[in-house]
């Protein structure tokens, strides 16, 4: 019985060491989302029977092969994300984030995976499917995610009305139909889905637009301080090209769930 618990306990930690988990939401289409087969190579989310497609589960993919790890997903809330790599819950955080400086005190990151740009969500035919620049929006009720960069440059909107902050993207969808708010901020791929699964929503990409940093536009792999995995996830990185990430961003367009 003593050998039987000793050969479990090594296997236990063996499969530990062998396995990369890797948090995100699950819910921020076409980076990441649910879905409820493995249809596209879908993977398993641990502990439950769903999967999890998009953008940011290839790129995972990739760097667990480099790194010689077989991937585990793991489903968390955006806010409980950084809380769940400091606290040794995840390995890394592949989830759309963005490298602020801000987030750097407490994490650490990779080079960039992709880099996105800023545009606004509204309705088809409404007030504002015609804007083109920032002033064009004097007046709306706009809105972003909570905890994010889109939130505080909606302060860049001179006479906007800054609605609350909300949990996710697919809250504000509703809430943009309904006529809660007039539009949501969300980085270039958010806008192609969202239209792309409503033919009511139209994307505006601006000629004037929002004031932005590189580190706010990026997306970058989050690990703890210090961390060995640092150096090897950017070799990962270095070898998927510019335009190998823009293959993968446009098939994760086309292949996320109609729903999200």
């Amino acid at each position: 019985m003593l050998a039987m618990m000793f050969t479990a306990c090594g296997s236990s930690e063996k499969n530990s060491e062998d396995t990369f988990k890797v948090g995100m939401e699950a819910n921020y289409a076409p980076f990441n989302w649910t879905q409820v087969n493995d249809s596209n190579d879908g993977v398993p989310i641990k502990g439950n029977a769903e999967y999890a497609g998009g953008y940011d589960v290839e790129i995972a993919k990739k760097i667990a092969e480099g790194l010689g790890k077989e991937l585990e997903i793991v489903k968390v809330e955006w806010d409980g994300l950084v809380p769940a790599l400091t606290s040794g819950k995840i390995d890394a955080i592949i989830g759309g984030m963005s490298p602020t400086a801000e987030r750097k005190k407490t994490i650490d990151f990779s080079d960039n995976y992709y880099k996105s740009d800023l545009v606004m969500v509204v309705k088809k035919g409404g007030n504002y499917e015609k804007a083109s620049k920032l002033s064009d929006f004097s007046g709306a009720k706009i809105t972003a995610q909570l905890n994010t960069f889109h939130y505080t440059v909606i302060d860049q909107i001179s006479g906007v009305n800054k609605e609350i902050a909300s949990d996710n993207f697919s809250a504000m969808r509703v809430a943009l139909e309904s006529g809660m708010i007039d539009g949501y901020v969300s980085e270039r791929p958010e806008g192609v889905s969202a239209t792309a699964a409503n033919e009511k929503f139209a994307m505006v990409e601006f000629t004037d637009g929002f004031k932005t940093s590189d580190e706010d536009t990026a997306i970058a792999v989050g690990v703890a301080k210090d961390s060995e995995l640092t150096e090897q996830i950017n070799k990962v990185i270095s070898g998927i090209s510019l335009e190998e990430q823009q293959n993968i961003m446009d098939t994760a367009i086309k292949n996320q769930p109609a729903a999200q």
